[in-house]
């Protein structure tokens, strides 16, 4: 037997990828299941994207490695694309280019923290965060976040759980799974909270276009000099450009963290694939922007439609998202009173009984909750919503 070393023993699995398979296994035996699990946009890359890869191979631009950091052009269009945006400004040696925005929170961490460092990670929060800040060994320190405030956490609850030990404070605007995101009073508070006590902000930026009712979303980094002398930002295309299978994520930060992260990026991945950073540069332009607001006028559109048909479900309570493509629903007391002891069961139930596949808020640190997704077509969101009100009014007692 191979012996596997007890860091990948003790790590938990993805709750999102494990669902995606449990979706592929049931659909390839034949089971209509409506997946709502995905973290994905179901649009195809915008056309001028695809067009410029095509190019990039056809010239043979796409052939050999690059830098291990990235391409010089991509690096200038992720700087100017956060100038159009925020007004701020970077260096090319603060910019570095990597395998997915996963990825690239997993090598900030390797380069970041030492044995017992502490990450602060408001909860609710994305699955991935707490096993990379172990692998990497850190400590995860989780502080939680309540519903009525909108899972927004506060200074007052940062500074509770903070010790001489913390190093990073973890923040996601806009937040998978909950759909909320900050405003700029709210992030200067938090900026200079972080500054005072010298810890590293990393802002996760991937859902910074998937905003509604006419917000925009605000790059923490953006508050002050000194703010974003504390913040790396980590960013990519998956969400915003629907990219997720082309792997584009970046970081924008301090000139010797970005060289540290690339010296170990040399070390495991290499350079993006040469293709997929031809296209980003595209994907960047501001010629893109009218394909992105066509998306994200469709998942706005996608939010007004399901919103009120998950809220008229039994026991079913959530807020409306104001970002993301995620609806973060409390189902306590659906969940009890359709005779489940927990909301995983209750999840399971759903996707068997049902044939819609959510994700269970534990993955999210939030065991209350289930998490949907609106990524998808507007007749399997409607016929989603209806299969579970009449699984769930089926079973209420």
């Amino acid at each position: 037997m191979v012996e596997i070393s007890k860091r990948i023993q003790q790590m938990a699995p993805s709750g999102t990828v494990e669902m995606s398979q449990k979706v592929r296994e049931m659909q390839s035996q034949g089971r209509d299941v409506i997946s709502l699990s995905v973290g994905e946009p179901d649009f195809a890359t915008p056309l001028a994207v695809k067009e410029a890869a095509v190019a990039a191979i056809r010239e043979d631009k796409a052939n050999h490695y690059t830098a291990a950091t990235g391409i010089v052009p991509l690096k200038k269009a992720i700087i100017d694309f956060h100038n159009r945006k925020d007004g701020l400004d970077y260096e090319l040696n603060q910019v570095a280019v990597f395998s997915g925005a996963k990825f690239t929170l997993y090598t900030a961490f390797q380069t970041l923290l030492d044995p017992g460092d502490e990450v602060l990670i408001p909860a609710p929060y994305w699955v991935s965060y707490t096993e990379q800040i172990k692998l990497a060994q850190g400590t995860p320190v989780i502080v939680e976040t309540n519903y009525e405030d909108n899972f927004k956490v506060t200074v007052q609850q940062l500074e509770a759980q903070r010790t001489d030990k913390t190093k990073i404070l973890l923040l996601t605007s806009p937040s998978n799974p909950t759909g909320t995101f900050y405003t700029r009073d709210e992030l200067t508070t938090l900026g200079q909270w972080a500054v005072d006590n010298d810890l590293l902000i990393i802002s996760d930026e991937i859902y910074y276009e998937l905003m509604y009712d006419n917000h925009h979303s605000v790059s923490i980094a953006s508050i002050s000099p000194e703010v974003q002398a504390h913040t790396l930002i980590v960013n990519g295309l998956s969400k915003s450009s629907a990219m997720t299978g082309w792997r584009v994520g970046y970081a924008l930060g301090d000139a010797g963290l970005i060289k540290a992260m690339a010296d170990l990026t040399t070390h495991t991945t290499g350079n993006l694939a040469s293709v997929s950073q031809y296209a980003a540069i595209a994907a960047l332009s501001s010629d893109n922007d009218a394909a992105k607001e066509e998306m994200r006028q469709k998942f706005e559109d996608r939010l007004e439609l399901f919103y009120p048909l998950i809220s008229e479900i039994p026991g079913f309570k959530c807020h409306k998202a104001g970002a993301t493509f995620y609806l973060f629903v409390d189902v306590t007391e659906a969940a009890k009173r359709c005779g489940y002891d927990s909301v995983r069961d209750f999840c399971m139930a759903i996707l068997e009984e049902a044939e819609v596949a959510l994700v269970s808020g534990d993955d999210f640190g939030a065991p209350d909750y289930l998490r949907f997704s609106f990524a998808t077509s507007d007749d399997l969101l409607v016929e989603s919503a209806r299969r579970i009100k009449t699984f769930v009014e089926s079973k209420w007692k």
